[in-house]
């Protein structure tokens, strides 16, 4: 008979971000959310659409992301979960030669519940801070999640996403 270990911990509803802008970038999407609705402790609930996106920031002449958003839920801690996530984008050739670099995968965890985390690694700071500048986490945000708040801000994803869109269009008009 197989002992078994109470689970207290509860699932929690976790937001991350996806992009690919190397090889086959849908592939690599798509491989992805398999390997992560696989993985013991974690559920996908929604995928927003995937939307093409000019780089941002990095080096130039990279190529055009493929960018989007997964709600799971999971059971995993936050270090856990990233741990997986890295996990992940190693399964699928990520290589980490500059920053902002062109990428065959990228795995953003964006929020965790509603907690706000600042751990001892600077790879884990929780909600993403920047994703409340970024129309192509935004967008796909408001697609799957337009009332969930961001626990900084305190403010709905539809309302970040339309204050930046406002701010993004003035900034063209200049």
């Amino acid at each position: 008979m197989q002992k078994t270990t109470p689970n207290n911990t509860q699932d929690t509803t976790v937001y991350i971000g996806l992009g690919s802008n190397l090889g086959n970038r849908g592939a690599y999407i798509n491989k992805a959310l398999v390997l992560l609705g696989e993985s013991p402790g974690v559920k996908i609930t929604a995928v927003s659409s995937i939307m093409e996106t000019q780089p941002m920031g990095g080096p130039e002449n990279q190529a055009d992301y493929f960018n989007g958003v997964v709600e799971i839920t999971c059971s995993l801690s936050a270090i856990n979960l990233l741990f997986l996530l890295q996990s992940i984008e190693n399964r699928l050739d990520r290589v980490r030669h500059e920053h902002w670099g062109a990428r065959t995968i990228d795995l953003d965890l964006l929020l965790f519940g509603a907690e706000i985390l600042k751990i001892n690694d600077p790879n884990l700071v929780v909600p993403h801070p920047l994703m409340h500048k970024r129309l192509f986490t935004m967008v796909p945000m408001v697609e799957i999640a337009p009332k969930v708040i961001h626990p900084e801000l305190n403010q709905t994803m539809t309302e970040i996403h339309d204050q930046l869109l406002a701010e993004t269009q003035k900034a063209e008009s200049l």
